[in-house]
């Protein structure tokens, strides 16, 4: 798939097969992230590739634990409001059952770690669904990052002293009738364009 399709063509997945992501694909697209650009090119941002059920599982319901105690207010993101809700119904899967999910982290007191972070994320979501994969960012793990029984969690699996979790992703087969990821272009509503000549 030609570079300009790729990304032209990426929708978000929140339906996934059980099915294992190949060694070899999952390689390509952690490549893919490890070659966005970063500050001043300091490449610290650290991939967490998380493949095994049991942990995704222990997270989850972690993570649903966090949100469901916290209380939503008049102005919280609309996103953040759903995920609160849906935790406090009992239920709330944040990774959707893919089987991967790549959380993206970097250093704490690193003024550019949300934006490098970000980088390597579209990065990966593109490589994705140029390998006929689906993927949907992730905010959840970035919304929790000073939630004390997330992070040591996560310590226990390579996150460092002086790191947190900016955003994740995660990837896998589509549930869909041709297993394929959505690619209908995107209908625009906003991302307005001022022309200064």
């Amino acid at each position: 798939m030609e570079a300009l399709e790729a990304i032209m063509t990426r929708r978000s997945t929140r339906n996934y097969k059980a099915d294992p992501v190949e060694q070899e694909k999952i390689d390509q697209i952690l490549a893919a992230g490890r070659q966005a650009p970063s500050g001043g090119n300091n490449q610290t941002s650290h991939f967490l590739v998380i493949r095994n059920r049991e942990v995704l599982d222990r997270l989850t319901v972690m993570v649903e634990k966090a949100f469901a105690r916290m209380e939503e207010r008049e102005n919280t993101y609309a996103s953040l409001k759903h995920a609160i809700q849906a935790s406090k119904k009992g239920g709330y899967v944040f990774c959707y059952n893919a089987p991967v999910l790549i959380a993206v982290a970097n250093r704490r007191d690193y003024g550019n770690n949300i934006a490098d972070c970000a980088c390597a994320i579209e990065n990966m979501m593109i490589a994705a669904n140029a390998l006929d994969l689906g993927s949907c960012w992730i905010n959840q793990l970035k919304w929790l990052n000073e939630e004390p029984e997330i992070t040591e969690y996560l310590r226990d699996f390579g996150l460092k002293e002086d790191e947190r979790v900016y955003g994740a992703v995660i990837i896998g087969y589509p549930a869909s009738g041709t297993g394929l990821p959505n690619r209908n272009l995107m209908a625009l509503k906003g991302n307005e364009v001022t022309w200064i000549d």
